[in-house]
C-alpha cells in the first residue's frame, strides 16, 4: 500500500514517525501502539502520469501548456505539475498522485472520478482516461 492511503485511513504522518523513531524515540513515546491503530474509512491513489495506455504506457514527452489541478473535501493532491513544465523521458512520469478519502467505497470513488475528471493537463498524453475507465469499471465498481 502507498504510503498517502496507509496516512489517510489511519491519521498518521509515516514520514514524520519514520523520523522520530531514527532520532531514538520508541513507539509507544510517540503513541504508536497497534491496539490505538484504528482505520477510518477508505482511502484510494490515483498517479497522474504521462504515460499513454494506446502506447503501452510508454512516457509521452513535451510540454505542458495547461495545468489544473482540481481539490476538494476529503482529496490529497501531491505533485510537481505545471503551465511551462517540460517532461522529458529523463525522470518518473508522475505528474500528480491524488487520494481520496470518504467514509464508504463508493464515496471515495465518487470523489477520485469527479478529481480526475475536473483536472486538466494538455500539451502530453497522461493516463486519466485509463483512471476514468478503472474506477467506472462495473467489477472495480462492485469492489471485485
Amino acid at each position: 500500500v502507498e504510503h498517502t492511503v496507509t496516512e489517510e485511513v489511519t491519521g498518521i504522518d509515516i514520514v514524520k514517525t519514520q523520523i522520530r523513531i531514527a532520532g531514538g524515540a520508541t513507539f509507544e513515546e510517540i503513541g504508536l501502539v497497534q491496539s490505538n491503530i484504528q482505520p477510518r474509512g477508505v482511502a484510494i491513489q490515483c498517479r497522474v502520469t504521462t504515460e499513454n495506455p494506446e502506447r503501452d504506457f510508454a512516457p509521452d514527452t513535451g510540454t505542458i501548456s495547461l495545468y489544473r489541478h482540481s481539490a476538494g473535501a476529503g482529496i490529497r493532491m501531491d505533485g510537481v505539475g505545471y503551465t511551462g513544465l517540460a517532461i522529458t523521458p529523463y525522470f518518473d512520469s508522475m505528474i500528480v498522485k491524488y487520494v481520496a478519502k470518504g467514509s464508504s467505497f463508493s464515496e471515495t470513488v465518487a470523489r477520485m472520478k469527479r478529481v480526475l475528471i475536473e483536472c486538466r493537463i494538455r500539451g502530453v498524453k497522461t493516463n486519466i482516461p485509463f483512471l476514468l475507465n478503472v474506477l467506472t469499471h462495473p467489477e472495480f465498481e462492485a469492489g471485485i
